[in-house]
């Protein structure tokens, strides 16, 4: 019995957190920290591009205008993209870099965050700028 404790213990010691769950840490976090609307907060929203569909939802979300690419997270105020990926593994496709280039190149900010602790800091950063 102890060494299924034990082997339970060292896999979750070593598990790292899925995208997700560094995307709701990431949510969470900023709506404490900078998004209390009703002092004049800044809003952060998802883009609900990443998640597995059946055939007939995929097509409709397409028709509807759900783009492979887009960036996972937007904070309007400070024209802020953000892409999760989790704290190791994970890359960047050619559609997001694609993404990333065009909104550059119309003035946006894109962030490529490697788990919450790296978005955290990075949106640190970036609200240093913005005040």
């Amino acid at each position: 019995m102890r060494r299924v404790a034990r082997a339970r213990a060292v896999l979750n010691a070593e598990r790292i957190p899925t995208e997700h769950e560094e995307q709701r840490e990431l949510v969470r976090w900023f709506r404490q920290t900078y998004g209390l609307v009703t002092k004049g907060g800044v809003r952060i929203f998802a883009i609900p591009n990443g998640s597995q569909r059946s055939r007939t939802t995929g097509a409709r979300l397409k028709a509807e205008g759900v783009t492979a690419g887009v960036p996972d997270l937007f904070i309007p105020a400070w024209l802020t993209w953000i892409e999760m990926k989790r704290a190791e593994g994970g890359s960047v496709s050619a559609e997001q870099r694609d993404w990333h280039a065009y909104l550059r190149s119309v003035g946006h900010t894109v962030l490529v965050c490697r788990g919450f602790s790296h978005a955290r800091e990075e949106i640190d950063k970036l609200a240093k700028k913005e005040r």
